[in-house]
């Protein structure tokens, strides 16, 4: 069973996934997988780009639970994606403390406000479900990933979250 954990960055992917490490979970960091295997390169504005479907080809996991940690997780083969969401004002605050240029977190922020991983998990085909880790500890959102994957989905069904009126103030956000 490979559980993909994906979210806009900023979400929770990484406190959520390294909290199932320590419960004894096997969780696949993708970027550093895409590294070990020589699938990145730099972006022109320094971003790292992985080939995904490269990716998706030549990983192997060999457990019988993985959970797959990355931004695109959800494009990697899957049994079940759960995108972690939260509201976006508190997204910006959780990027502009990583002290990332504005014009990143407003990118960030737009997408998270309109859908744009859940819309792209939801294409995909596996079931898919949400975890809201806005006003949660990471110990609650890992709790709810393995609630959805035990089979606990009400509240977690996909498009129970509309942010797409927080688009207008994320426009002229300058800090």
């Amino acid at each position: 069973m490979l559980v993909a954990v994906t979210g806009t960055p900023g979400t929770g992917k990484s406190s959520v996934c390294g909290i199932l490490a320590r419960r004894g979970y096997h969780v696949v960091d993708l970027d550093a997988a895409a590294a070990e295997m020589g699938l990145t390169e730099a972006g022109e504005d320094g971003t790292v780009l992985v080939d995904v479907e490269a990716l998706a080809r030549g990983l192997h996991v060999s457990t019988k639970v993985a959970f797959l940690k990355g931004h695109y997780a959800h494009r990697m083969p899957a049994n079940l994606i759960v995108v972690l969401r939260c509201h976006p004002e508190e997204l910006w605050r959780r990027l502009a403390a990583r002290g990332w240029p504005v014009a990143k977190v407003r990118e960030n922020v737009e997408a998270e406000a309109i859908d744009v991983i859940l819309q792209e998990a939801v294409a995909q085909g596996p079931p898919v479900f949400e975890v809201d880790t806005t006003a949660k500890p990471a110990e609650a959102a890992a709790t709810e990933v393995l609630d959805v994957l035990r089979g606990t989905v009400a509240g977690h069904e996909p498009g129970r979250r509309d942010w797409s009126e927080e688009v207008a103030w994320i426009g002229t956000r300058v800090a």
